[in-house]
């Protein structure tokens, strides 16, 4: 039996209300669901229909295209701060216990600056006032989740969140979960085809977010190096039903039926876990 529970992200590209999503997950099984925050998103039904089906609200991924003016020393870093402290503000009034956080938005920038670190102070401290977990996940710019995550090395309320997905791409098959996995606190996981590129550029259109195993993810090494650090929280998919732009991969999710597609992905959950599972078995014997 897996020690893992399993949850999915509500996605607008499975292009269904957000509440049939939510009873879609638990009826084909899984344990708990995360959203993103915006006004697409009522949060406070989204927090009734979990009640309701005892499902777990595992977190709310914070807004992030101003994620990189969080690092500017102008008018933008205090609007970005202030969406950044409202999603915090539903976090609490919820009780959903993380908000993950992306450090930084972008391909070109790679100097961390000290009014960054300041902003994110902001939200941070706030965070812990409120008693929730900041999980500064790995995306673009490695710079900048490096700078934050050793500015606040000494607050027990920020944690690391896990992407297998943009670990391939973003990261260009880095070991995330080596540098930050003492921190690990939530899992977005997902597969896609790596960098493109052949001259190594990075690109957004990359992040594919496709169903484990339909990529070139190590899935085997990769519940390897979780079972390792004895992570005990949930494995949760992040996932995306449409296409990039000028990318086909997921085409196929996209014809099939949305029960059809979550069974699908449930399926991949359960196996994820099993994988772990059984390293967990074995490190057990060591």
């Amino acid at each position: 039996m897996s020690k893992n529970k399993i949850a999915i992200g509500v996605s607008r590209s499975f292009d269904t209300p957000v509440e049939e999503q939510i009873r879609l997950f638990k009826k084909v099984g899984f344990d708990g669901f995360f959203t993103e925050w915006g006004d697409e998103y009522n949060i406070s039904e989204c927090r009734k229909t979990a009640d309701e089906l005892g499902l777990e609200y595992q977190s709310i991924h914070a807004p992030f295209y101003g994620a990189s003016s969080m690092w500017k020393n102008d008018i933008s870093a205090l609007s970005a701060t202030n969406e950044l402290l409202e999603c915090l503000d539903d976090c609490a009034r919820f009780s959903i216990p993380i908000m993950v956080v992306h450090p930084f938005i972008g391909f070109r920038e790679h100097t961390p600056t000290n009014h960054g670190i300041e902003s994110f102070k902001k939200v941070v401290q706030r965070a812990h006032e409120l008693g929730i977990t900041i999980a500064f996940e790995n995306v673009e710019g490695e710079e900048y989740l490096d700078a934050l995550m050793t500015a606040f090395a000494d607050y027990d309320n920020v944690g690391f969140c896990y992407d297998s997905g943009h670990e391939l791409c973003y990261n260009k098959g880095k070991d995330m979960l080596k540098k930050y996995g003492s921190r690990l606190v939530a899992t977005h996981l997902n597969d896609n085809l790596g960098v493109s590129r052949s001259d190594g550029e990075i690109f957004w259109t990359d992040d594919l977010h496709l169903l484990p195993f339909d990529g070139i993810a190590d899935w085997s090494n990769i519940t390897k190096r979780l079972s390792d650090l004895e992570f005990s929280g949930f494995l949760t998919l992040e996932l995306v039903k449409k296409s990039k732009p000028d990318r086909h991969e997921n085409d196929k999710y996209q014809v099939m039926p949305m029960e059809e597609y979550l069974t699908k992905a449930y399926e991949c959950a359960c196996r994820i876990a099993d994988m772990k599972s059984r390293h967990d078995a074995d490190n057990s014997k060591k």
